[in-house]
């Protein structure tokens, strides 16, 4: 019996295991598993795995976030965080870029939305549970790495 598809919207209950979660690229050497997004509540996880010199374009947190990195190290503007590093970003924080120079992977919990800005600040596009559901929809998006930018 083979098990039902992951439903990342889906209401009540949740548990998934990593492997039943499609893996889906979000931009040059980044990739994810999303776990959960809620229409009700505006939250969502995401399994983040980035290759060696993949980032994130500029960003600016519109609701808190929280992270733990299981493999790897992610760095940017606030330090290096580690395999084994908790970390959590405060509504309003920015943040100019985020990259690693390993293979990296972490468990990222995000409440409400993260704009992605251009150089200038004007926001590209706002990663949120709808971004997120399109995704899942498969609905194309748009990349998040900071190459991007320039493209």
């Amino acid at each position: 019996m083979s098990a039902p598809s992951h439903d990342p919207g889906k209401l009540g209950d949740l548990i998934v295991n990593l492997k039943d979660a499609p893996l889906v690229e979000l931009g040059a050497g980044t990739s994810i598993k999303l776990l959960r997004y809620s229409e009700e509540t505006g939250d969502w996880v995401l399994y983040v795995q980035m290759k060696p010199h993949a980032t994130f374009a500029p960003h600016w947190h519109l609701g808190h976030g929280q992270y733990f990195v299981t493999k790897g190290e992610l760095i940017y503007d606030v330090g290096s965080a580690t395999a084994g590093t908790y970390g959590y970003e405060p509504i309003g924080s920015r943040h100019a870029e985020a990259h690693t120079k390993e293979d990296t992977e972490f468990l990222f919990m995000g409440q409400g939305a993260v704009a992605y800005t251009d150089e200038e600040g004007g926001i590209r596009f706002i990663m949120n549970h709808e971004f997120l559901r399109d995704l899942a929809n498969g609905i194309p998006q748009v990349d998040i790495s900071k190459d991007a930018i320039a493209a």
